[in-house]
């Protein structure tokens, strides 16, 4: 049985824990308003600049190379982005996780401390029922340990699949830019084979 102060000791800890994690969530919040807040004041000045530059054009073709130009760019801020957003939820979630692992191997030593004092206090002859509750508990604690590092290896996998799709992306951009350039270079190019044969 509990004391008293053991008690308020127990509800003080879970009250510090959930400021501790309401804390987490709202600093989480505030680098995501932050993030989001500077992206549309990137997104606006770029918007404006881009389109000065495209409106400046002064034929077709350097019209395309302009907008050509403006893919490498976007598609690196596009990726920039969605790297800070993951560490951001990598970060909040991350807290979560370490306090509800924190919660689980403290609530798990109280159980086993329950049975080593109920097994130590046991009338004679329950002996086997104190043997089968002790294997009960753990069993539990294997399968929440088991539990846990399936949650951290599919979190490891989820940042690695981001990682891969990162680097496909940006390679996706070099080479789609690479193209556009290559298209734009082209006509340049015909262009002034033309005026060398007349």
């Amino acid at each position: 049985m509990l004391t008293p102060e053991q008690l308020a000791a127990a509800h003080k800890a879970n009250i510090d824990m959930l400021f501790g994690l309401t804390r987490q969530a709202l600093e989480g919040v505030e680098k995501l308003v932050e993030l989001n807040l500077e992206a549309t004041r990137a997104a606006l000045r770029d918007a404006a600049d881009n389109a000065q530059a495209l409106l400046s054009a002064k034929d077709a073709q350097e019209l395309l190379q302009r907008q050509a130009a403006l893919i490498q760019p976007l598609a690196e801020k596009t990726i920039a982005y969605s790297r800070q957003l993951a560490e951001i939820a990598a970060r909040t979630g991350g807290a979560f996780a370490q306090a509800a692992e924190d919660q689980a191997a403290q609530a798990q030593h109280k159980v086993q401390a329950v049975v080593e004092n109920l097994s130590r206090n046991a009338p004679a002859g329950t002996e086997p029922a104190v043997q089968v509750l002790r294997n009960v508990v753990n069993a539990a604690t294997t399968a929440m340990e088991t539990v846990q590092q399936a949650v951290k290896q599919a979190a490891e996998l989820t940042e690695q699949n981001f990682q891969r799709a990162t680097e496909q992306a940006q390679q996706a951009v070099d080479a789609a830019a690479s193209a556009a350039a290559s298209a734009t270079a082209a006509p340049r190019s015909r262009s002034g084979n033309r005026r060398t044969a007349a």
